[in-house]
């Protein structure tokens, strides 16, 4: 109970540093990410608890660090946002190993979908 309630916390912190930063602050990137609603829930559900600057999974969030996405350079998010929809589209991610452990993890093909249809688009966004 006590580490889904952090989780939770975590999270709401994140999404919420994600969409405010303050006006002294630079950002290497000037176009932000869009995060729905529904592709928050798949990766509260799936992703965020190995792929952010808390995780104790260093080769996750060395990989992917959803806490920073929104800070890395125009080409470095395009990467990470084609990389996600590669990694999910490939059934690489949630590990096979990790949903032995966690089953309720596993990506729906809706969840999929959700994921790789919204990195896609915000990756062609930022090309633009």
């Amino acid at each position: 109970m006590y580490k889904k309630s952090l989780f939770s916390i975590a999270l709401i912190v994140f999404v919420f540093a994600s969409f405010v930063s303050p006006a002294s602050e630079t950002q290497t990137n000037s176009k932000a990410i869009s995060m729905p609603d529904d592709v928050k829930a798949v990766i509260e559900k799936s992703c965020f608890g190995c792929h952010n600057s808390d995780s104790k999974n260093d080769k996750a969030k060395e990989k992917l660090n959803l806490s920073t996405l929104d800070s890395l350079s125009t080409s470095k998010m395009i990467h990470a946002l084609k990389e996600i929809s590669s990694v999910v589209e490939d059934n690489e991610m949630p590990p096979e190993k990790f949903l032995a452990k966690f089953p309720d993890k596993k990506l729906t093909d809706a969840e999929k979908k959700i994921l790789m249809d919204w990195a896609n688009n915000q990756a062609k966004t930022l090309m633009n």
